[in-house]
């Protein structure tokens, strides 16, 4: 089992540019998914969205080309990719002949799916789309729908995960609302680097109290983890503890490195959203 200790994260590399697809780095879930309660299959479903913004090859006259990458991991796979690994993969790229996009966008499905799925049959492919320059225009940039938490007045001094701080009114009407915030922040598991990012969570149930929520979401500021782990980690809080009949929590991180990560856990079956970042990112 790769550990995220052995990566190349926060390790000084040399930069590949010649296609290497042994660069990437998976790691298991299942470690983190058992600290939070979660033996086997996961009691939810989503993806990970990736946007790749550094991506670049030569064309077979040695002209270089660029585009955007967009990638969907389900979140059955049994291995998320470390990200660090994937910008020297797609660093790998920058020296490299390939003859069309499509040649480019069909091996990056085959490798980054053979690294996510690695260990186990893989049932589905992963989704792989690339943006060409002569579209870079319809790139929209749009903030998370719902209220903002951030509006609240608190205080806040819990900076460590606090769970307990999560309550809801069980002994009302149901509600359906739809929640956002700006101040989620964890750290990396590894190097302690900032992660910066946004966060909905849409619910039907008890009406789950907002300032319990933010002060629960402003809490991760310490924590050290990976994104995907983090709204995992959420989504099982809110879960557990204000017992919705329905929830989604789905999050946008700001880029590090050319990459950002969004990943989206729900209760139930729905559309992803589309890949579209927020000012931040």
């Amino acid at each position: 089992m790769t550990s995220p200790e052995l990566s190349q994260l926060g390790k000084p590399v040399a930069y590949a540019d010649q296609y290497d697809p042994g660069l990437l780095y998976p790691i298991a879930r299942a470690p983190k998914r058992e600290e939070i309660g979660i033996a086997g299959a996961p009691p939810f479903f989503g993806a990970d969205l990736w946007t790749a913004y550094e991506l670049s090859w030569l064309n077979p006259r040695g002209k270089p080309q660029v585009a955007i990458a967009h990638f969907t991991i389900p979140c059955e796979t049994p291995n998320i990719i470390e990200s660090k690994s994937l910008k020297l993969y797609l660093g790998s790229y920058s020296g490299t002949v390939f003859a069309s996009a499509d040649a480019v966008r069909d091996r990056l499905r085959a490798d980054l799916g053979e690294a996510v799925w690695r260990g186990a049959p893989a049932p589905s492919a992963i989704g792989v789309r690339l943006l060409l320059p002569d579209a870079f225009g319809q790139e929209q940039v749009r903030e998370l729908e719902g209220l903002s938490l951030d509006r609240l007045d608190i205080e806040c001094t819990q900076y460590t995960p606090a769970p307990e701080l999560l309550s809801a009114a069980f002994d009302e009407q149901p509600v359906e609302e739809v929640l956002t915030s700006n101040l989620l922040k964890s750290n990396c598991l590894v190097t302690g680097q900032p992660d910066w990012g946004s966060v909905q969570i849409r619910y039907t149930g008890p009406q789950i109290d907002q300032g319990g929520l933010l002060r629960y979401l402003v809490s991760f500021r310490n924590h050290n983890e990976f994104h995907e782990q983090c709204v995992e980690r959420i989504f099982m809080d809110v879960w557990r503890r204000c017992r919705p009949t329905r929830l989604a929590v789905y999050a946008r991180y700001t880029r590090r490195g050319g990459v950002d990560i969004n990943p989206l856990r729900t209760s139930h079956p729905m559309a992803l959203p589309a890949n579209v970042r927020t000012a931040r990112q």
